[in-house]
């Protein structure tokens, strides 16, 4: 581990990615590390995905004289508080979690355990430490069921449909309650269905490639008659790097793209860059599962001066080039 950093100085002060070896949590990272900022990543290499894809996604950083690698838990409450004891980070970009609104459904108590409890101790250290800003990665499923299209950071969002999304609401009514009682500038992020290289192997963009290349057929709920608002990750990066750097007491801020996609459209661009038609079988669509999102982009506009630039042909293309990279870009016959 490096040397600690003592200065009181902000300017000086690393920022803290919690998850740094993940999907989002890694291209963060790069953004940072080329914008001049300090990081300190602090990743468990959980195996809820291939940890090795997470050691190669910060592999390029190691050696970076700006970059700190701790491998631990944010359940660990006593690691958590002596990495903000020693590093002392102005700044927290708060991306790790259990995630996947399926897996969650059986699974309620361990999101509680890692995304609840483990907040809640990144929150307490941060507190205690001259933290300037909090930013929390929280999710467009919050949203849940709606006739309020598209989804907009004011509207109801006590009626998520399955555990995942439920310990993000509770976390973002948490960072209330601490920027409430202990003045902590706190805002969460609503992702929209990132995507692009380096994305998580049971993520959809990911899956439906992979199954193409290998005849394997796929899932469509509802006949592939329901919208996603894909959003590239780069833009999603350029998000919370804004983010990070503005304060503004509590907020909530939706990332997307704005720009639902049909899924059975999303299943077409992905066969026309394999040069394979999918084997779909179509279900219906579980509880968990809305027919739609549909990001409101103004209020990330005003706030951060976001715009998504990445369309999701140039997108898809840009991940189908780094899934080919992987070792099954090649049709089977």
């Amino acid at each position: 581990m490096n040397t600690p950093l003592l200065t009181n100085n902000i300017i000086n002060r690393p920022v803290l990615v919690t998850g740094g070896a993940g999907f989002i949590g890694s291209h963060l990272v790069e953004a940072l590390l080329s914008g001049g900022t300090q990081v300190i990543v602090l990743d468990s290499l959980s195996d809820f995905y291939s940890p090795e894809q997470k050691r190669a996604n910060i592999a390029p950083f190691m050696a970076h004289p700006s970059f700190t690698f701790i491998h631990g838990d944010i359940r660990d409450r006593d690691l958590v508080f002596g990495i903000f004891r020693d590093y002392r980070p102005a700044r927290v970009a708060h991306l790790a979690a259990m995630a996947n609104v399926r897996y969650s459904i059986e699974r309620a108590s361990e999101y509680v355990d890692v995304n609840i409890t483990g907040t809640i101790n990144l929150l307490d250290a941060a507190r205690e430490t001259p933290t300037t800003n909090f930013i929390f990665a929280s999710t467009s499923s919050i949203y849940g069921n709606t006739d309020q299209i598209p989804f907009s950071e004011d509207q109801d969002t006590s009626r998520p449909l399955a555990p995942y999304p439920a310990s993000k609401k509770a976390s973002e009514v948490m960072g209330y309650a601490y920027h409430n009682l202990f003045g902590l500038d706190f805002t969460a992020l609503r992702f929209f269905t990132a995507y692009g290289p380096g994305v998580r192997p049971d993520m959809m963009s990911y899956m439906v490639m992979e199954k193409i290349v290998k005849g394997e057929p796929i899932t469509l709920y509802n006949g592939g008659e329901m919208f996603r608002d894909w959003t590239y990750i780069e833009d999603i990066v350029k998000g919370i790097v804004s983010a990070l750097d503005l304060p503004l007491g509590y907020d909530i801020i939706n990332l997307g793209r704005g720009e639902p996609v049909k899924l059975s459209d999303f299943v077409a661009i992905i066969e026309s860059l394999v040069g394979r038609k999918a084997i779909v079988h179509a279900r219906p669509a579980p509880p968990s599962e809305p027919p739609i999102t549909y990001c409101n982009l103004q209020k990330a506009r005003d706030l951060l001066g976001y715009q998504p630039a990445i369309s999701i042909e140039e997108g898809l293309t840009r991940t189908w080039n780094w899934v080919k990279n992987r070792g099954f870009g090649s049709p089977s016959t």
